[in-house]
């Protein structure tokens, strides 16, 4: 079920270690993780037990996701990924990456003007 346009409809973690937090998550929380493939490598989706579809991903700082900071990233649905991104410039925020294409999902990584980022995309 898609959740109503302005949820929060997934977080993840991109870093340039992912297999080591991966791993540090795994022993402090207790998550599993299953590899989702990016190509080249993979990625992983955290999940609370092996039957559970996941509760967050850990993402490599590679190829288009070299750009993406280094923080718990939310990402919030919004029904037009190009205009929102033009209503964050004109309001005084900025675009740290994209927009573009994340599976079929279009996104981009936001920053307000107090300095906070989140990543916005059309509903999952």
């Amino acid at each position: 079920m898609k959740k109503p346009l302005g949820s929060i409809v997934w977080t993840d973690l991109t870093v340039d270690n992912a297999e080591e937090i991966r791993d540090f998550y795994s022993k402090v929380v207790g998550w599993k993780h299953q590899g989702l493939s990016m190509g080249d490598y993979e990625d992983y989706v955290m999940k609370p037990n092996e039957d559970d579809g996941g509760a967050t991903g850990i993402c490599h700082a590679r190829g288009a996701n070299a750009n993406i900071p280094a923080q718990w990233m939310i990402y919030v649905s919004v029904a037009d990924v190009e205009a929102s991104v033009k209503a964050c410039v004109d309001n005084g925020g900025k675009i740290l990456d994209g927009p573009r294409k994340m599976g079929k999902n279009d996104f981009a990584v936001i920053q307000d003007p107090a300095g906070a980022v989140m990543g916005i995309i059309t509903d999952l």
